[in-house]
């Protein structure tokens, strides 16, 4: 099973444009370090305070809108976030458990997979598999 590990933004680093000290990066290196060894690790990334992005907004058949940030509600924003690969729930939480935060939040959501896809026929999946395959090589 694949999850994503979504890191909440909070004041500090979206508003303020606080980075990490070197300690909290060695720190988070060394649990990355953890996660890549044992093999669950798939991705894992910090971004940009939202002051940095932009949003890209839908409305039926209207042309495409974007919205600069940065945006409110910055606990609601995302600071990075991890897509491991473990056998359960209870793994990705045990890994959480063990992250060098001393405060803040993570939201863990499950990634789809393929097969989680009721509609999705052979040739979908086909497909998508030759999709992923070229996404890789392009790493």
């Amino acid at each position: 099973m694949r999850f994503m590990v979504i890191v909440k933004s909070d004041e500090k680093t979206d508003v303020a444009g606080a980075q990490p000290s070197a300690e909290e990066l060695q720190e988070m290196g060394k649990f990355n370090e953890e996660l890549v060894k044992a093999g669950v690790m798939l991705a894992g990334e910090g971004l940009h305070p939202s002051s940095e992005g932009f949003r890209v907004q839908y409305s039926g058949d209207t042309e495409a809108r974007i919205v600069d940030g940065p945006f409110a509600e910055s606990k609601e924003l995302i600071a990075g976030f991890w897509i491991l690969q473990v056998k359960d729930r209870a793994e990705v939480v045990e890994w959480m458990k063990r992250a060098p935060f001393r405060e803040g939040e993570v939201e863990i959501r499950r990634v789809f997979e393929m097969e989680d896809f009721s509609n999705a026929t052979p040739e979908i999946v086909e497909h998508e598999q030759k999709l992923r395959e070229q996404a890789e090589a392009n790493q």
